[in-house]
């Protein structure tokens, strides 16, 4: 039973801070890649952040780079995503999902990943 759950999601003011954690169960996350996607209300979804399966390279939007620091712990079977300084633009189901390939970095083509978790909700506003 292969799955990833997203958590940390929530209502946060603007310039606010939250931590989005993606744990994987019924494999070991540290043989692929995971990406960060989001999508808004009546929108696309968008790639936001990859993390490569050693951690060793990184990847992010132009709309969150700077803002937002994605990181892995193998050991816990766990990429995060830190957001700071979030905007009103921000507000989102945030998803994680694994990349489909072994891979030395990584990408946010959704075409690239197979599986994907539930989301959660990241609400900026006032």
């Amino acid at each position: 039973q292969v799955q990833l759950v997203e958590s940390g999601g929530g209502l946060v003011q603007p310039g606010g801070s939250l931590r989005l954690s993606c744990a994987a169960s019924g494999f070991t996350l540290d043989y692929r890649a995971i990406g960060w996607f989001r999508q808004a209300p009546g929108k696309g979804r968008e790639g936001v952040s990859c993390i490569s399966s050693s951690g060793s390279y990184t990847y992010y939007a132009d709309s969150v780079k700077g803002r937002f620091t994605i990181s892995r712990d193998n050991a816990k079977n766990t990429v995060y995503l830190q957001m700071n300084s979030l905007k009103p633009e921000d507000t989102a189901i945030y998803y994680c999902a694994q990349d489909a390939a072994f891979r030395r970095g990584c990408g946010v083509a959704d075409a690239e990943y197979d599986y994907w978790g539930q989301g959660t909700q990241v609400t900026v506003s006032s």
